[in-house]
């Protein structure tokens, strides 16, 4: 079942979560032992060692005739970048804007489209589906739903991820252990929101999508700039986080864009790049050295590491004479040397200096990797059974779905049988009565038929109660909602008797049934909230939840044991008295049919 969410704001601490949740978690303030507990049997440490790595587009040069097809030239996004990353290892890409992190760190992730040269390997092998499900990825641009909230968010997540070995409890509980690392437990009860709906941050946007991946507790974590958007205090939090995590054996892969240097002081190597070549190549600590050793150090004592590193990435070198001038803004700026030759030493010298030391020692331990990997037999199976995947949310769409299908199939009866009954009635073959309800006794069958089937299997196979009446009268429950569905797009398509302004009017009935309803939204402005009551979408979505739970039924949460009809996703249903809900469809199903007969006929006499 998907319960309806809470609008903005955060609900009262007391509340009670989900079924399958536990106590709620309060914020922890660093990271602790018990972290990530029921999970540590799944890991499986991955090397990554890339070498040479290039990467290159073909795009249109913009010149060439109107009439004829532009030429294309291919641009190089990379040059030979290599690396290694190790378990227990956080590497960091540094770049100015447009030097290839976000491509590298796609191409490493395995989901960079076109050919890519150069080698990448996990363990001394090639990218595989093994490796793919012990790989999460965290893209810049967050995607989540956004009338979810961050618990639901997380719940669901972990019921899809987490392996089916783990109880309900136990994956709740990880979901809240995530939330309560990242500092979102205080926000769990606050919808995702979007571009129409206000919600959380940004900063809590990017937590949420953290969190989704840290859940499964990957072998190999790569995230795209996680602490953009962030204040500095967060983006220390999440970055010592993602260290601890490493420390566990994990390799963590990220890019970030001008960390501070509390923040540098934390990666274990960086990855230096300057219009898709490496400038650097190895341990954060010995950056500076290496610079040092060529002839760039910065012109005073206390320098950000990462800004320097940046600096000389696009092309800018500190002024020796830095420290004789006053100590206005004490910024640097560049030397009299032209940028572009700056950034062909530094690539020079990468090539001449650390190349060479990288190839060593990704080809040192190769054949070592490579007896690992073909020692250690990778368990391909998905970490939840097919099952479990399909039934979350299963009630939810039952209602969805046999309200649309039969709605818009009903919705071309009429429209597209009109000339015949126009044609048929004037030359007073039969009656118009007589035709509409053999037109309506003769679609029962196949109106019938196949969402009885539907219901049949994907009730006993969703994990719904085991029980003959409940199955009865769920199935009871969703035919009498096929009938009204069918109804309405009956009398809609007789009174519009036009397939397509039909079908938008329905289009735009349906959507405004599922927000009035409470789905998504539970504070309704008042000026729709009456559209809840002519809602068949509602009262049966209703009557399913309410034949699912007894009023007497528990489920164990924080607090020992809760009523089922008392966690909040339900009571706000209100579904005590269920004779009205049914009432309720009655009279839509005899009333959108009559109706549909009405507007037959008068159109019939028009």
């Amino acid at each position: 079942m998907m319960p309806p969410e809470q609008e903005n704001g955060v609900a009262p601490t007391n509340q009670t979560e989900p079924p399958v949740s536990t106590s709620n978690v309060s914020p922890c303030p660093e990271p602790d032992r018990v972290r990530f507990s029921v999970l540590r049997h799944s890991l499986h440490p991955i090397t990554l060692k890339f070498e040479d790595v290039s990467y290159s587009i073909k795009i249109e040069s913009g010149q060439g005739w109107c009439s004829s097809p532009k030429p294309k030239i291919t641009r190089a996004i990379l040059h030979g970048v290599s690396g290694t990353a190790r378990p227990g290892e956080l590497m960091a890409m540094l770049g100015p804007s447009g030097s290839g992190k976000t491509t590298l760190l796609t191409a490493l992730g395995g989901r960079l489209p076109g050919k890519i040269s150069g080698s990448i390997t996990y363990n001394g092998g090639p990218f595989s589906s093994a490796t793919k499900r012990r790989t999460g990825f965290v893209a810049q641009d967050d995607a989540l739903y956004p009338h979810l909230t961050v618990l639901e968010t997380l719940t669901y997540a972990a019921l899809l991820k987490l392996p089916s070995s783990l109880t309900l409890r136990e994956k709740a509980e990880q979901a809240e252990m995530v939330a309560a690392e990242l500092g979102l437990t205080r926000c769990g009860n606050s919808v995702i929101g979007g571009a129409l709906l206000r919600g959380v941050s940004g900063g809590e946007r990017k937590r949420v999508s953290i969190g989704q991946e840290m859940l499964v507790n990957p072998s190999l974590l790569l995230l795209d700039e996680p602490t953009s958007g962030l204040d500095s205090t967060t983006a220390q939090r999440i970055i010592a986080t993602l260290r601890w995590v490493a420390r566990g054996g994990r390799t963590i892969v990220t890019t970030i864009h001008q960390p501070s240097s509390r923040l540098f002081r934390m990666f274990d190597k960086v990855v230096v790049l300057s219009e898709g070549s490496p400038i650097y190549s190895g341990a954060a600590a010995r950056a500076m050295d290496y610079f040092a050793s060529i002839g760039y150090e910065p012109g005073f004592n206390f320098v950000n590491p990462a800004d320097f590193l940046l600096d000389l990435a696009n092309g800018v070198t500190p002024d020796p004479r830095q420290e004789d001038d006053d100590d206005q803004n004490q910024e640097f700026h560049g030397r009299q040397d032209d940028l572009q030759s700056t950034k062909q030493f530094l690539i020079h010298s990468y090539k001449k200096n650390l190349h060479p030391l990288l190839k060593e020692e990704i080809h040192q331990q190769e054949q070592q990797d490579s007896t690992k990997s073909s020692s250690r037999c990778w368990d391909n199976q998905w970490t939840t059974n097919w099952w479990l995947q399909f039934k979350v949310g299963l009630l939810f769409f039952f209602s969805i779905f046999w309200g649309f299908f039969p709605l818009f199939n009903a919705i071309f009866v009429f429209p597209l049988e009109r000339p015949i009954i126009m044609r048929e009635r004037s030359s007073g073959m039969y009656r118009l009565s007589s035709y509409y309800i053999a037109r309506m006794v003769g679609d029962l069958p196949m109106e019938l038929v196949l969402p009885t089937i539907f219901v049949t299997i994907t009730y006993w196979m969703g994990g719904l109660k085991p029980s003959l009446v409940t199955f009865a009268l769920t199935l009871a429950i969703v035919l009498l909602n096929v009938l009204v569905a069918q109804g309405l797009g009956l009398a809609l398509g007789a009174i519009l008797m036009d397939v397509k302004q039909a079908t938008t009017l329905s289009s735009v009935l349906m959507l405004v049934f599922l927000l009035a309803s409470g789905y998504y939204i539970q504070h309704i402005p008042m000026f729709i909230d009456w559209m809840r009551y002519i809602s068949f979408s509602q009262y049966c979505y209703k009557l399913l939840v309410g034949v699912q739970y007894s009023v007497n039924e528990v489920y164990e949460c924080g607090h020992g044991s809760c009523r089922a009809y008392d966690f909040p996703a339900i009571k706000s249903l209100q579904i005590h008295n269920m004779a009205v809900d049914v009432a309720a469809l009655v009279l839509m199903l005899l009333g959108y049919r009559v109706l549909a007969y009405l507007a037959l006929r008068l159109g019939h006499q028009h």
